[in-house]
């Protein structure tokens, strides 16, 4: 078995085997086995990696706990993972259609696993393979739809975009060159001629676009595409560096955004450093997380959130009252 098949079932077999134990306290882990279709070595190998599963957070009371006595265990804290994963019809017949697409994408990589992924699925969803299913796509489709007319006529645009690390609006004159899907949205590459230089705009950013009369002539260097394996946003050392003091509430940014370091901290805060693309961006970010999250470096920043923080209290005083004369 090939080692991303063997990760996908076990993944499968997981989330399964939380809500299986919940309703067999105390079973042998012999009969567990005999049930699950596995080795007694093999359920004891997952039970070990449940351990390390649960809420973010990752800390006592966020993890899958159990207790064992002798051969016998029972599940003391499932994080959620209460029931088996049940697809509806419209998620099972979504996944299907996506898949279908994907399976017939030239230039596909792991074809097989998503031949076996679709079967399973067909297989489990039975009779409702012919029955109607709901497809929406991300944003606006209209506006995908002429962008990607754009590109196939090769013609120039001019686009009102709205970029929300500087929180400003601008026009600019492109050329397009592809309309990318990147994590549900829709992303036109295109060679901007005011930065000269490839830049990703997102679709539902594009508040205005014209098509120009004039072809579209990206440079020969635009034609090296973006590698977006790593995701839109990937940072590079010549970025800002921000280091925050981040509490429990807030660790959700790790997840988030790509971070350099992550460390434990005071208590229940953690030390938390990442490159951004504009500091103005980082400002709204640290602003939004409120009491969570502390401005460690760099000192623009700190003084820009200690100036904007000071403002916002400024605005909600409550002014002296004015003496009124007799």
């Amino acid at each position: 078995m090939s080692g991303s098949r063997a990760s996908a079932d076990r993944l499968a077999r997981l989330l399964n085997l939380v809500p299986y134990l919940l309703a067999r306290p105390g079973i042998e882990l012999a009969e567990a086995a005999g049930d699950l279709g596995v080795s007694d070595r093999q359920l004891r190998e997952d039970l070990e990696l449940l351990w390390v599963c649960g809420l973010p957070g990752y800390g006592p009371g966020d993890l899958i706990d159990m207790a064992f006595d002798g051969d016998r265990v029972t599940i003391t804290y499932d994080a959620g993972i209460d029931r088996p994963l049940r697809l509806t019809q419209d998620e099972a017949l979504a996944l299907v259609v996506a898949l279908r697409m994907l399976a017939e994408t030239p230039g596909i990589d792991n074809r097989d696993a998503i031949e076996r992924a679709l079967a399973k699925i067909e297989d489990a969803t039975g009779d409702l393979a012919d029955a109607p299913v709901e497809v929406r796509i991300p944003g606006d489709s209209d506006q995908v739809e002429a962008l990607q007319g754009a590109v196939r006529r090769g013609k120039a645009l001019r686009i009102t975009y709205y970029t929300a690390a500087r929180d400003e609006t601008s026009e600019r004159t492109i050329d397009p060159i592809r309309v990318l899907m990147v994590g549900g949205r829709a992303y036109l590459e295109a060679w901007c001629r005011r930065a000269e230089a490839v830049r990703l705009f997102r679709a539902d950013r594009i508040d205005a676009q014209t098509e120009l009369d004039e072809p579209a002539m990206a440079p020969p260097q635009a034609a090296r595409s973006y590698d977006l394996t790593a995701g839109v946003f990937q940072p590079s050392p010549d970025l800002p560096l921000v280091t925050l003091r981040v509490g429990r509430g807030g660790r959700w940014i790790t997840e988030y955004y790509p971070c350099e370091r992550v460390e434990p901290g005071d208590g229940e805060q953690w030390l938390v450093s990442l490159r951004v693309s504009d500091l103005r961006w980082a400002r709204r970010l640290v602003l939004g997380l409120g009491p969570e999250v502390t401005v460690v470096s760099p000192l623009e920043l700190v003084e820009e959130v200690r100036d904007r923080a000071t403002a916002a209290l400024d605005a909600y005083a409550v002014p002296a009252p004015v003496p009124v004369g007799h």
